[in-house]
């Protein structure tokens, strides 16, 4: 389009669907341009975090819990072609419970996750948040997770506050609300003082604590999490497992996927152990060991008892 004395405008139209958040920010995230290149970076070598007070885990603020279970997988299956990556997983999360989906890399738990977050349709089975059928109500239904992928998707031109207020926009949230529990989230996560800074310029760690506070903007009922202490320091790492202690403690149900044997130990109510593409024990640490019947045994051995029939290895 001509403007007089202006050059050539360029305009480009933008769909936004909440049912699919993550492509609208892959659309969108070439389009601000360099707007922040002028900006102050973080210091190299570290977050900046001012003294060695640990930041304060974000808060899911949750309202009466109804009975049942918040999320529920039944019979979930997902292929793809002739290959079967998922098989029919069952499993139920509470409120206020932290399930860990334990297993080796390709046992179909980021597939798993993916099919409960919308992201990815099921050839069969179906997922129930707070009993609605998230394939038959698509946006309403949605709206009630929070989603945290392995790798943090994230606008990066924009500032971590500017990023929070999108989010909360396309969540819906008033400007007023949006503004106030962007601040909130912020100073919750440890990112206060990095809040006019461009994400471009963050640290594995900031960007993971950024997309979880992205997750928690609107307080989900169902926060799900793939692999999030993947690639972090051990300061980091401890920081993300207390924020998801805590939104669990607030009333959130929590699905997370893992292959860390420590996260499971450390962050789970129940595991349960997924192992190509089928579930093959869910339970506590005792629970466990009466499905091996291995009564004492830790962690480590159950797993690699429970998946040693599938392998073709005699325990």
């Amino acid at each position: 389009m001509k403007v007089p004395g202006q050059g050539i405008c360029q305009f480009t139209r933008i769909v936004l669907s909440l049912d699919e958040p993550e492509r609208f920010l892959q659309a969108v995230a070439g389009r601000r341009g360099q707007a922040h290149l002028g900006r102050p970076q973080p210091a190299a070598g570290g977050e900046g975090r001012p003294g060695a007070t640990s930041p304060a885990p974000p808060v899911v603020s949750q309202g009466p819990a109804p009975g049942g279970a918040a999320l529920a997988l039944e019979g979930l299956v997902k292929r793809f072609g002739g290959f079967t990556a998922v098989a029919g997983v069952d499993l139920a999360v509470r409120y206020g419970e932290i399930v860990a989906f334990l297993g080796s890399n390709g046992a179909g738990k980021s597939t798993t996750i993916r099919m409960a977050t919308g992201l990815v349709r099921p050839s069969a089975g179906r997922v129930l948040v707070e009993g609605r059928d998230l394939w038959d109500e698509g946006a309403p239904v949605r709206r009630l997770l929070g989603y945290v992928p392995d790798t943090p998707l994230l606008y990066e031109s924009l500032t971590a506050r500017e990023f929070l207020w999108l989010m909360a926009g396309l969540y819906g949230l008033s400007r007023v609300e949006g503004r106030r529990r962007a601040d909130e989230l912020l100073r919750q996560v440890g990112m206060e003082r990095w809040a006019d800074y461009p994400i471009r310029a963050f640290s594995l760690g900031m960007k993971r604590k950024m997309a979880i506070a992205a997750a928690l903007v609107h307080r989900p009922r169902v926060l799900l999490l793939d692999e999030v202490t993947n690639g972090l320091d051990p300061r980091a790492a401890r920081e993300v497992k207390d924020f998801i202690r805590q939104a669990a403690g607030e009333g959130a149900a929590v699905l997370l996927t893992t292959h860390a044997l420590d996260v499971a130990r450390e962050l789970a109510d129940r595991i349960a152990i997924l192992h190509g593409g089928r579930l093959r024990a869910v339970g506590d640490l005792e629970a466990l060991r009466s499905a091996a019947g291995l009564p004492g045994a830790g962690l480590e051995e159950l797993f690699l008892a429970l998946t040693a029939e599938a392998e073709g290895v005699s325990a």
